[in-house]
């Protein structure tokens, strides 16, 4: 940042970048403590030869020339015994054993203890290994914080716009409905997009209706705006934030079908469907690993955790990272679960699909049906994923079909995905409920047996206002 530029920085947008520079400062401790370790130190081989030396060696008539006269052949003898554990497992190689027992009249108890020894250093340096990962992924958590952090309070900074004419013009509007209009604020997205936030209270009149306030802000300022969230419908004696925005120029509506397997009422598949801020849309599918209810639970963890990353503003991928670290650090028991994201602009038409894990994403047009597939992993298996992102460009009447693995696994295998392009090609149902019902019921229908696997279809409609 330059002086000039610095000169005209709001000093809370300084505060937040400092507050962001030091959880850097943080993260890179974190990444700079102990290392993973791959092998063991020679002071821990001493530990080891001195646990069994204390428990086996001193009290063996022969302590004395194995321990002073032969130290150097007793020591080589460990170390040949720990690499041929460490190399064939508690079942030495056969050399080895003889070898012990030439050298060594308490062989089975030596080898008994050294074995102790030696799982009880390696399960500390698993620990110690768990522990770096846990703070790499800490780290990582942080270091993305902070580049949110920055990165969201220069948008505020430069969305932010003084006219104090038309703040004038919608504090007047305003006021002719009966508020007392406390502050104006006046933004422009990223997008270039306007938002408004008005601070007010009803004074005369019990109340004011918000569909009342973003009429009168309209037609000042000559755009159609909607809320971009509500939680009353009225203004009332109490001061409150109102916060509209422009009005998008799409909507969608969403249809889903599930069954559990062998049609129980409980599936490990979870989905969710939220309002974004930015005028967007984002509808989330999640499997849950196995099936039940420890599925469900995994699945239902992880919407939720993404419904609140997501709602409260984190870049999509970044808020799957977030969740992945999460599930992966303190846990000793794998357990996966799949994310299928799709994320609709409601002012371009835009969908963004991200998959970790997730089955195959088809778009319904007109005249064809595409087929998304993806090569990635669940989320909760390794600390670091890699995210398959495809954008495609909507249009009015197409359709978005996520599916979760059981659909595809009830259809013959190297047909799936043609099978079900034909089913989804064959129909001209625009009611996504009923298509997402159709669907399933063709695949039950062409199976004929019950569910092997829990069984989701979610499908999403966009249409033009």
């Amino acid at each position: 940042m330059s002086d000039g530029q610095a000169l005209h920085t709001s000093p809370y947008v300084v505060q937040i970048e400092k507050f962001s520079d030091s959880l850097k400062r943080l993260s890179q401790i974190y990444m700079e403590l102990e290392e993973k370790k791959k092998c063991f130190t020679n002071e821990e081989i001493d530990l080891i030869f001195e646990q069994v030396k204390e428990k086996v060696c001193k009290k063996c008539e022969k302590c004395d020339w194995c321990l002073k006269d032969n130290i150097v052949h007793t020591c080589q003898m460990e170390y040949e015994v720990l690499s041929a554990i460490d190399r064939y497992g508690n079942e030495l190689n056969t050399e080895t054993k003889r070898n012990l027992q030439a050298k060594c009249i308490r062989a089975p108890r030596f080898l008994r203890e050294t074995l102790e020894a030696f799982h009880e250093a390696r399960q500390n340096m698993m620990w110690t290994n768990k522990m770096a990962q846990s703070r790499e992924g800490c780290a990582a958590q942080m270091n993305t914080f902070a580049d949110m952090l920055k990165v969201t309070a220069r948008e505020l900074e430069d969305s932010v716009f003084v006219d104090e004419r038309m703040e004038k013009r919608v504090m007047e509007s305003l006021r002719k409905l009966g508020l007392r209009v406390l502050n104006v604020t006046l933004l422009i997205n990223k997008d270039g997009k306007y938002e408004v936030q008005v601070i007010a209270r009803a004074m005369n009149k019990e109340c004011v209706t918000m569909k009342e306030v973003i009429h009168a802000i309209s037609e000042t300022l000559g755009k159609k705006f909607i809320l971009d969230h509500v939680n009353n419908p009225i203004v009332g004696r109490e001061y409150t934030t109102i916060v509209c925005m422009e009005g998008p120029i799409y909507y969608t509506l969403q249809g889903i079908a599930k069954i559990g397997k062998g049609c129980s009422q409980i599936s490990g598949d979870n989905f969710t469907m939220m309002e974004l801020p930015g005028g967007r849309q984002g509808v989330a599918l999640s499997d849950g690993m196995g099936s039940g209810e420890k599925a469900c639970k995994e699945s239902t963890l992880v919407i939720e955790l993404l419904e609140e990353l997501l709602e409260a503003g984190f870049p999509e991928k970044m808020a799957i990272q977030m969740i992945n670290s999460t599930l992966v650090m303190g846990r000793e028991e794998i357990r996966f679960s799949t994310i299928d994201l799709s994320v609709f602009d409601l002012y371009t038409g835009e969908c963004e699909i991200i998959k970790a894990g997730a089955s195959s994403t088809f778009i319904k047009k007109k005249d064809k049906v595409e087929l998304l597939t993806s090569t990635s992993l669940p989320i909760g298996v390794l600390h670091t994923i890699e995210l398959d992102s495809i954008v495609r460009q909507l249009e009015d009447g197409d359709f978005v079909i996520m599916v979760t693995d059981g659909i595809m696994d009830a259809l013959p295998v190297g047909e799936q995905e043609i099978i079900l392009e034909t089913i989804i090609r064959g129909t001209d149902i625009h009611n996504p409920k009923d298509l997402a019902h159709h669907i399933l019921e063709q695949i039950l229908n062409w199976n004929e047996k019950p569910p092997m696997d829990d069984m989701t279809v979610l499908v999403v409609g966009m249409w033009e206002r």
